[in-house]
């Protein structure tokens, strides 16, 4: 029996994985957040064009 524990405590096959899958998790919150902010930044600057637009009108 504490050969088969320790065979399960050695064994890092599911290490691997699991920090792909945070790297990947870390990409994808990062690719978010960025698109967030170049959409706030759009959606300020089309704001300021549509009011310069409306006030010559």
């Amino acid at each position: 029996m504490t050969n088969i524990f320790a065979r399960f405590i050695k064994d890092e096959s599911g290490a691997t994985a699991i920090e792909y899958g945070l790297i990947a998790a870390l990409i994808a919150l990062a690719i978010m957040v960025g698109a967030g902010a170049v959409g706030n930044s759009l959606d300020s600057k089309f704001s300021s064009i549509a009011t310069k637009l409306n006030s010559t009108n």
